[in-house]
């Protein structure tokens, strides 16, 4: 068993990497897809590795809850992981709603309102650089 600051040394450990994952991910995506799909997969990785669990009734300190549901389920069954299953929905499903929101109010794509200048040239064969002028040579 854990002693009070070896216990805090992991929390800190685990903590830090999931959240230096989730950046570098979000860095990532950030570069090729929309900002409201970055925030929900940023946000689902962080409901899903940063929710704390009871790993059994008894212990009295909290782990990941995605660890205590992997262990319970390989070991004892899919029924006893319910107790660490149950948070880590209720955050999923609370980090899906809050990117929703994002989506729909500050990381939506702003329409461009078209400007005079901005419409296509009814003259498709006019070249894109002007022409150079040739001057004289003078002796």
């Amino acid at each position: 068993m854990l002693d009070d600051s070896s216990y805090f040394t992991a929390i800190c450990v685990y903590v830090g990497s999931a959240f230096s994952l989730i950046a570098y991910i979000g860095w990532w995506l950030g570069r090729h897809w929309r900002a409201s799909w970055v925030a929900l997969i940023m946000l689902l990785l962080a409901a899903i590795l940063l929710t704390p669990a009871y790993p059994r009734p008894d212990v009295h300190t909290m782990a990941p809850a995605l660890i205590v549901v992997a262990f319970q389920v390989l070991t004892v069954g899919l029924p006893s992981a319910t107790h660490a299953l149950r948070p880590l929905v209720l955050m999923s499903g609370g980090a899906v709603v809050i990117a929703l929101l994002l989506g729909m109010t500050v990381l939506r794509r702003r329409k461009v309102p078209r400007t005079r200048n901005s419409r296509p040239s009814a003259r498709p064969n006019r070249p894109t650089k002007p022409r150079a002028r040739i001057r004289p040579v003078s002796n």
